[in-house]
């Protein structure tokens, strides 16, 4: 099973946060996850969340820690996602490369189809309360 490193940020303004959904003719058509995308050769996290969000949302974004690890197999690739705190960013978010983009109240992030390596974060966030748990 091939591993890719994968790094998402978890951008929240005025107790909401930002989902993507996937587009209808790549892999995972039409599920949400948190924007992101593949780590380059030593690339940080953090860095790579900057970047990724730069290219599919145009902002400039402030991290502010990780969020949660986890590993998840799709198939024959497994995903080593880590999602990064994005706690404040410069510009405003434009869809540069999804089907939707929102802004969601944390409360609501259950109902929509995310991707199974984002789910175990979302309900722990809701559980705790917050959309930036743990």
């Amino acid at each position: 099973m091939r591993t890719v490193r994968v790094a998402a940020g978890v951008i929240v303004r005025r107790a909401e946060v930002l989902i993507c959904q996937r587009l209808a003719d790549g892999r995972h058509p039409l599920r949400w996850e948190f924007p992101g995308g593949k780590l380059e050769a030593g690339e940080a996290p953090a860095d790579c969340t900057r970047r990724e969000l730069r290219e599919e949302l145009d902002i400039e974004a402030e991290t502010a820690g990780e969020l949660w690890r986890t590993r998840q197999a799709y198939g024959e690739i497994e995903i080593d996602l880590t999602l990064v705190a994005v706690p404040r960013f410069r510009g405003q978010p434009r869809n540069l490369c999804f089907a939707d983009i929102r802004w969601v109240a944390a409360a609501e992030l259950a109902s929509y189809d995310f991707l199974e390596a984002d789910r175990e974060f979302i309900a722990l966030s809701l559980a705790l309360g917050r959309p930036t748990a743990p």
